[in-house]
């Protein structure tokens, strides 16, 4: 049983340590390609028709915001088209409404197009402005940004060449300081924004549009099948589709959208299974595709951990689950230096995380102590999210639900603002209580690793008690 157990142990470790290895790797691909920045081919003599899309469903607090700030993009009016995408419920229609007569008496060819049938949900209203769109390239924008004025003026000019079909910028953060979970989240969303794009983009592998900042040509999206909602990340499926297709995707980080943070637990939790669920729904749709495709295989490779990456929280609970009776082998084990294989495996997978963020934050804050203080409570939260999002991934492989379930908006910038007051919440999550039992599952495991002397396994432990107690308490205490 020993033996089973040393087994089953490693090779959990081995799996987690194989995502690490990737992650490394893209910290090095980041590095070594960081300065060739890629720059447009020519510039468009007579500015091409824009179409914005700005998809909403019940933003009351936010649409008006997201209405204006696009009105105020430094481009030819007669060149832009604004589509409001609305398949609200609630007030959130008056505003739009009446947002978007507001900019067609200051000139503007702006529509508002209400679906009751929300079939598809974010893809299908999507698709639907996609027929009426009068542009050649589509902007799409979530109702939670507020695009910098200059946004379309630094992305169009890529489209000059014929064979990119999708150009995307970089997000910022409203909110990023309003508090401990926001400021955690802005942290895990630059490591995926600045090392992951710049380094897939610019190595020549795959990488996807985020759903949001971004610009399409519209025969791109039709040469790939169009907005499909046979999963609920609908940007990722596309992306790849399109790539697979053979169109060219240009990533451009010095153009920044600016966006509001969820600061509710449950939001961000609802986001992220969204996302994991998503990518497993892609992984299963596309993966078979990818690995048959002609292109090269670091191309495939990269697609491979790309689809499957939130697979690893499958292989965290189970490494959570197996810490408590890991401590007994080793006190059993006849040979105990055979358990010291985790550690290099463990070093390097918690060395590829620090390195990860680390770079990011250097790169747009230049601050490392600030990084290096928020590093442990990264990583905290990111374990305290292994059963929302294992859960999400095991939905996704196994499971029928394609039910597009927003994120919650608040209109929420400044620290005095107060979310709690504002009419939207997330749903309650129903792993908040299994969270809880793994925290104290964690602090029963310290103290046996304390009384039987495994000190070198009182941090990651702590790491792992932490996290659990964090995401399953604050997502209580903010439902009460």
């Amino acid at each position: 049983m020993d033996v089973a157990f040393l087994v089953v142990y490693l090779v959990v470790i081995g799996v987690l340590a194989a995502y690490g290895l990737h992650r490394a790797q893209l910290v090095y691909l980041y590095w070594r390609h960081r300065h060739r920045a890629h720059t447009p081919p020519a510039r468009f003599e007579e500015l091409p028709v824009v179409t914005v899309q700005l998809p909403m469903f019940n933003e009351k607090y936010v649409a008006e915001r997201l209405i204006e700030s696009v009105a105020r993009l430094d481009y030819p009016r007669d060149r832009l088209e604004i589509q409001v995408l609305d398949d609200s419920t609630d007030e959130t229609q008056e505003i739009a409404r009446r947002k978007v007569e507001e900019l067609r008496a200051r000139g503007f060819d702006a529509v508002y197009i209400h679906r009751a049938d929300r079939t598809g949900y974010k893809a299908g209203a999507l698709e639907n402005g996609l027929k009426r769109a009068r542009g050649e390239f589509l902007l799409v924008f979530d109702a939670d940004f507020v695009p910098t004025p200059d946004l379309l003026q630094r992305l169009i000019h890529h489209f000059t060449d014929p064979q990119v079909g999708m150009v995307q910028a970089r997000w910022g953060h409203l909110n990023r300081d309003y508090s401990t979970l926001t400021r955690v989240q802005s942290m895990m969303l630059d490591g995926h924004f600045v090392v992951e794009h710049i380094a897939r983009h610019r190595s020549g592998r795959f990488f996807n549009f985020n759903g949001t900042a971004g610009i399409w040509r519209k025969a791109a999206i039709v040469d790939a099948g169009g907005w499909q909602h046979d999963t609920v990340t609908e940007d990722m499926d596309l992306s790849f589709r399109a790539q697979l297709r053979g169109w060219k995707f240009v990533y451009v980080p010095d153009a920044v959208a600016p966006a509001e943070i969820p600061c509710e637990m449950n939001a961000f939790k609802t986001q992220q299974f969204r996302w994991a669920k998503g990518s497993a729904q892609t992984a299963r749709k596309l993966l078979p595709l990818v690995l048959r495709a002609d292109i090269p295989s670091k191309v495939k490779l990269e697609a491979l951990f790309h689809l499957t990456n939130n697979f690893a929280y499958v292989f965290v609970i189970a490494l959570a689950l197996l810490q408590l009776p890991n401590l007994f082998v080793r006190e059993r084990i006849e040979h105990p230096a055979l358990l010291l294989a985790d550690v290099p495996l463990f070093l390097g997978t918690a060395g590829s995380i620090v390195a990860f963020y680390v770079t990011s934050h250097r790169a747009l804050y230049g601050r490392l102590g600030e990084a290096l203080r928020r590093l442990p409570m990264l990583m905290a939260l990111g374990i305290g999210l292994s059963v929302n999002n294992a859960r999400a991934v095991i939905e996704g492989l196994f499971g029928r639900d394609l039910e597009f379930v927003r994120t919650p908006k608040h209109g929420v910038t400044d620290r005095t603002d107060r979310w709690t007051q504002k009419k939207y919440r997330a749903g309650r999550m129903r792993h908040s209580a299994i969270e809880l039992l793994l925290a104290a599952y964690f602090a029963v495991t310290l103290v046996v690793a304390v009384a039987t002397g495994n000190w070198l396994t009182v941090p990651f432990l702590a790491l792992f008690c932490v996290g659990f107690a964090y995401v399953g308490a604050l997502s209580i205490y903010q439902t009460r």
